[in-house]
């Protein structure tokens, strides 16, 4: 293999296998993003495996002919579809089992086909499975003034059908992946859009197999998407980051088999996962990096509370003849439940001008976490007196409810709650809820 590609420019073999699996992998990116959202990712798995036996008999009866192949392939992938939710509806097996019965059926047929009755036909299974991407450079082709790579061009057609396919058909395609009785409703056939995609997806499975392989395909359905799905919420900034994610895969493949002497397909579907992987830990607003410390701060907000809360009690007429103002600090981080975090949220809320230092360890409320500690125990004390009228339960059963809702409770729904419980002064254990509207600015 090597002799053979040593007759072209170095430089011309990276071009020409990159824009193979930029082609391919875009092609396979934008019809996954449908596949995602439709929770169908496996069904494109399956189409994508079931289409060989199409393969191997149109190759048995017409050779390398492109127009029987993909007519054969799609015919298989509708069949594949058919079959899936034939069996969903009408024989009540779980989809994922449904799935998984006619495509490893049909797989199976296709490789005792090929090798069994198609051995004297050029078709290795090795070549549909991991593919041969970068001996696209071989089969060249005359594009007017220019040679190009037979497989570029088909790939370059299969991905203009694509977007035709997506333009034309976007808004039935977003209705019916959002929400299909929607769809239904609105006059749209939900079930004629489904076969629609699932021969896009036939089509673009059977026209990447000769270059890329089968397992790049699968990939690239589903890897390039799900990354997307998980870096934004809208359908087609979706689109556009799973194509890009698609080429990157593509550069980034073919440097990484020549630097690591393995598959470039295979290369190629590794930096789709790594791409993946990067999206899951850092995404913005789904990754967990961002999950961690979006629940880090909301932790740090509510033990932040607590300490104010404490501090305002301790405040509190009954508490006003201690023998020094303020709260050790050591003692407020454990009455808002203690760790490390109620130690950071101590230094928090002295940075966000809550409490002030007194010296000697001690702390206590500045005037504008005086009027945020109010409202806490406004709402904590609103909620435990709304409790009690409306649910009779025991006093010692109002605390930790009203002690967790007390952080959620804003003031209008604070205002709400004492209208509806006629301005009370005092909650169940006879404390005195602060005033809020304009009398909570003299507190």
């Amino acid at each position: 293999m090597s002799d053979a590609i040593g007759f072209f420019d170095e430089h011309q073999i990276a071009i020409w296998t990159i824009a193979a699996g930029a082609l391919s992998n875009a092609c396979c990116a934008i019809i996954g993003c449908f596949l995602v959202l439709r929770r169908m990712s496996l069904l494109g798995d399956a189409i994508s495996h079931s289409v060989l036996p199409g393969i191997v008999v149109s190759f048995l009866l017409a050779g390398r002919a492109p127009l029987p192949m993909f007519l054969a392939a799609i015919t298989i992938g509708l069949l594949t579809a058919f079959c899936t939710q034939s069996l969903v509806s009408f024989a009540k097996v779980p989809e994922d089992a449904s799935m998984g019965v006619v495509f490893t059926s049909l797989f199976a047929l296709g490789v005792f086909l090929l090798t069994n009755l198609a051995r004297d036909v050029d078709l290795d299974p090795k070549c549909v499975l991991l593919g041969y991407i970068e001996l696209v450079p071989l089969n060249m082709t005359d594009f007017g003034p220019w040679s190009v790579p037979s497989d570029v061009l088909t790939l370059s057609a299969v991905l203009v059908a694509t977007l035709a396919f997506v333009l034309l058909l976007w808004k039935e395609l977003k209705i019916a992946s959002f929400d299909p009785a929607l769809a239904s409703a609105m006059g749209l056939s939900a079930t004629l859009v489904h076969y629609l995609l699932m021969a896009m997806v036939a089509l673009v499975a059977v026209a990447a197999f000769q270059s890329v392989g089968s397992v790049l395909v699968v990939a690239m359905l589903i890897v390039p998407a799900a990354t997307a799905h998980l870096l934004t919420d809208r359908l087609d900034r979706m689109v556009v980051i799973a194509v890009l994610v698609g080429v990157v895969s593509a550069v980034a493949g073919y440097f990484g088999d020549a630097w690591l002497d393995a598959t470039v397909s295979g290369m190629m579907a590794l930096a789709a996962g790594a791409q993946f992987a990067l999206a899951v830990l850092f995404a913005p607003r789904h990754g967990l990096l961002a999950k961690a410390l979006a629940k880090f701060g909301l932790t740090l907000r509510i033990v932040g509370e607590d300490v104010i809360a404490t501090l305002y009690r301790a405040e509190e007429p009954a508490d006003q003849h201690a023998p020094e103002p303020g709260m050790a600090w050591g003692q407020c981080a454990r009455a808002a439940g203690g760790g490390m975090a109620a130690w950071l949220a101590i230094v928090a809320n002295w940075l966000g001008g809550d409490v002030s230092w007194l010296g000697h360890g001690r702390i206590c409320l500045s005037a504008y976490g005086r009027r945020r500690a109010a409202s806490l125990v406004r709402a904590h004390r609103l909620w435990e007196a709304y409790l009690g009228e409306h649910f009779q339960l025991p006093l010692d059963h109002l605390h930790a409810p009203a002690e967790r809702l007390e952080h959620y409770l804003g003031p209008q729904l604070q205002q709400n709650l004492e209208s509806e419980l006629h301005t009370p002064m005092t909650d169940p254990h006879g404390r005195v809820i602060p005033p809020g509207g304009p009398r909570a600015a003299d507190l």
